[in-house]
């Protein structure tokens, strides 16, 4: 009997334990979270270096917040889901999508025909304008003034195809870095004259760097920022949906005053 009982209750262990793998299995999702319903957990990518789009707040700690952040938290909560922010340079931002490692992005990206090849986009929900940033007393004050002049441009962003328009009138050194903070440093340090920067973003380095200065592209066309997800995601439709219905109500207007200060 003791025999039979042991046997018993092994039985019952190896199919509790088998349960328990099964279920394990269920929760992980597919991918990232994405189209799974039953996941409400959402990675979103970004890249941290795009003051007041997203950054680090180093002041407080280590946390990753900014306008994209507060945005995606309002339509995420809308529909159900929580999200977790993951730093990733951005030019690997669209391989992380294409990866199945983050469920969109958001980090002030443009919806180029390039990328749209590979991701979806929502609606524009923020525009802009490109500047060339320089240190004062640089003489650097209209596009003519960056000949024979090193450009500095963020890798993979639309700035590098900035910069080449400006290479086919005026002969340029166009510098590639991947983070935004590096070209203010190159600057600052005399490695690289000048940048390419969108103006929100530059304005905030004004505030901060009294020594820079800056002037916008006169036929620089304005820049929208969008959500990428992958292609033919359920979540493209969801999000933009209500991304709609916020920026009617005024809710993104809301965003765009606490974060640059005024309504664009």
């Amino acid at each position: 009997m003791k025999k039979t009982a042991i046997t018993f209750f092994i039985s019952i262990l190896a199919l509790g334990l088998l349960s328990a793998c099964g279920t394990s299995e269920k929760s992980s999702g597919n991918g990232a979270g994405g189209d799974n319903k039953d996941d409400k957990e959402l990675v979103m990518g970004t890249s941290a270096d795009y003051a007041p789009f997203e950054y680090v707040d180093t002041e407080n700690g280590d946390e990753i917040i900014g306008f994209d952040i507060d945005l995606a938290n309002l339509l995420a909560e809308e529909l159900g889901y929580t999200v977790k922010v993951k730093d990733i340079e951005f030019n690997g931002l669209i391989a992380a999508i294409q990866a199945g490692q983050v469920d969109f992005v958001m980090s002030g990206m443009t919806p180029t025909e390039d990328r749209k090849k590979n991701v979806d986009f929502s609606d524009v929900y923020y525009t802009a304008r490109n500047m060339i940033v320089a240190k004062k007393g640089s003489g650097i004050k209209t596009v003519e003034d960056l000949d024979g002049k090193k450009l500095g441009v963020q890798l993979a962003s639309i700035q590098e195809d900035e910069a080449e328009e400006i290479g086919k009138t005026v002969k340029i050194t166009v510098e590639n870095r991947n983070r935004i903070p590096e070209l203010i440093q190159e600057i600052k340090a005399g490695r690289i004259d000048a940048a390419i920067i969108e103006d929100t973003v530059a304005k905030g380095y004004f505030d901060n760097n009294p020594d820079l200065e800056g002037f916008n592209l006169p036929e620089s066309e304005e820049a929208g920022s969008a959500i990428a997800f992958p292609k033919d995601s359920k979540l493209t439709e969801e999000f933009n949906k209500v991304l709609k219905e916020k920026m009617e109500n005024g809710e993104v207007d809301k965003l765009v005053v606490k974060w640059f200060g005024g309504e664009k």
